[in-house]
């Protein structure tokens, strides 16, 4: 398989004058990318950087961001990209942990930065400037497909994040699966707002390469800039987690937004509920609306081609996967769950997109993986069809009186409600029952709590599924790039809407 610098040097020679990035008035093909991608490993060498080394990233969707992590495809550098918004203490982690050899910040992480004590050399991205005018020749692969590429690093919720190495041969093969399964052609357009320090960020970039695509960076996400976007560069595809595409649908300017261009809609990072799904197909009426399941680890789990036809259906393994359900509490792979019995999802560990472990975290290692599988942490069960459905993280599963419920399944029953903006299921500690059913509701008009559990029966919800508790919020918590943050619910960490009480 090609290595990420030669499959670009590919992408050159076929589509040298396609338009590969924009970003704000800066707009260059891929013959000019290339040149400024060849001046930047210029630079990279002049910092005494090697293959192997690892360069954190503290940047936004810029394009010297783009840039920066393919000249370190070519250079055989781990670009090890972290979250713009991250403290010194959280750079003191990740550039001990990476044992980083240098660190590129912008204006907005410039703080955390300077607070860093790790002691690797820092540098703004502002320097870029200077590496432009370097006469450089052409950059060509020092590498080969099996050097490491990038690490993402998860997001942490009881501990620290774990470091996620990958190779570029996953990292191709997680693009090119990408290609195929959002059925892409060649000059997409895409929207490039997903975080380069998320998988998604990082495959719509790796993908747009493989097609001769756009990518039109949005350097952190703003409803109504991207609406801008989409009108005005044509945008024909657009991959983001649910809470993005509710903003988009719930500004004000999107009746008046000609998103007509946009054909091909893709959803990943969390579920979405059925009410927003049949929204944002009316709206957008697209040709092809994937539910891709997938993680850092291994990109792809499963996929689900036309979403809105069986609402929360992350269909069947992807092109590069097999994946099973266990038994909750299974050791082994091989305890495999009945159709229809929740359990947690495990997947292959010799697709091509899997990586090989985490970073320097043997006992992470022994508890996913198992016996040549990768056990996910996510729930889920297998219906008569052999579709998946996820219902959410074996953490998050809410026993009460010792049945076991899912957040989401109530979650998307509550979200068809008119009234319902947006919605969280999470367990409340009780003293009867070990935990109740409570939903944490974000109105978009009036609604009671009597109005909303009589909704629920008539629904046919279960009985025992039912909130027994309406909390009706301001604003669901949420992470950086959208994930519902169910914990600080749990922990009494939100607002409530005004003139109700906590």
């Amino acid at each position: 398989m090609f290595d990420l610098g030669t499959s670009f040097l590919a992408s050159v020679a076929r589509d040298p004058d396609a338009l590969a990035i924009v970003d704000g008035a800066l707009r260059l093909t891929y013959r000019e990318w290339h040149a400024r991608i060849s001046s930047v490993l210029a630079g990279l060498d002049a910092l005494g950087l090697r293959p192997g080394d690892h360069l954190v990233t503290v940047l936004q969707n810029r394009w010297e961001a783009a840039t920066l992590h393919w000249a370190c495809q070519f250079a055989g550098i781990i670009i090890t990209p972290v979250n713009w918004r991250a403290t010194a203490d959280d750079l003191d982690f990740f550039c001990e942990d990476a044992e980083a050899k240098g660190l590129v910040y912008e204006h907005v992480s410039a703080a955390a930065a300077h607070g860093c004590r790790a002691g690797c050399p820092t540098m703004n991205v502002g320097d870029f400037v200077e590496w432009f005018k370097l006469k450089a020749p052409e950059a060509q692969p020092r590498v080969g497909a099996e050097a490491w590429s990038v690490m993402l690093y998860t997001s942490g919720t009881t501990a620290r994040p774990k470091g996620v190495p990958r190779r570029q041969r996953a990292e191709r093969a997680a693009a090119l699966a990408h290609v195929a399964q959002n059925m892409y052609r060649a000059g997409e357009v895409t929207l490039g707002v997903m975080p380069l320090y998320h998988t998604m960020g990082v495959r719509s970039l790796v993908a747009m390469s493989l097609v001769g695509g756009t990518l039109v960076c949005l350097p952190r996400f703003d409803a109504g800039r991207a609406l801008e976007l989409i009108e005005s560069e044509k945008i024909t595809n657009l991959y983001l987690v649910p809470t993005l595409y509710h903003d988009l649908l719930h500004h004000p300017r999107f009746a008046q937004t000609d998103v007509s261009s946009v054909r091909k809609l893709g959803l990943a990072g969390a579920s979405m509920t059925d009410g927003l799904l049949k929204a944002l197909s009316a709206a957008f009426k697209p040709d092809l609306f994937v539910n891709h399941y997938g993680s850092s680890e291994i990109y792809t789990f499963t996929i689900e081609q036309d979403a809105p036809a069986k609402p929360g259906s992350a269909g069947r393994a992807g092109i590069n996967q097999m994946i099973r359900v266990v038994k909750l509490g299974a050791d082994s792979p091989e305890e495999i769950a009945a159709a229809g019995e929740q359990g947690e999802i495990v997947a292959h560990l010799a697709s091509d997109e899997a990586f090989e472990g985490y970073w320097r975290r043997p006992d992470a290692n022994t508890k996913a993986l198992r016996q040549g599988w990768y056990f996910t942490g996510d729930t889920g069960y297998v219906d008569a069809d052999g579709d998946l459905f996820v219902t959410g993280r074996v953490d998050d599963m809410i026993i009460t009186g010792g049945e076991n419920v899912s957040p989401v399944e109530i979650e998307s029953c509550l979200s068809l409600h008119p009234a319902v903006s947006e919605v969280a299921v999470v367990g409340l500690a009780d003293e009867r029952w070990g935990k109740i059913v409570a939903a944490f509701v974000k109105r978009g008009a009036p609604v009671s709590e009597a109005g909303l559990d009589q909704f629920c029966r008539t629904s046919g919800l279960a009985s025992h599924k039912r909130p027994r508790r309406y909390v009706f919020v301001a604003a669901l918590p949420k992470s950086p790039v959208g994930k519902l943050l169910r914990r600080k619910l749990v922990a009494g960490e939100y607002e409530t809407e005004k003139g109700t009480a906590a």
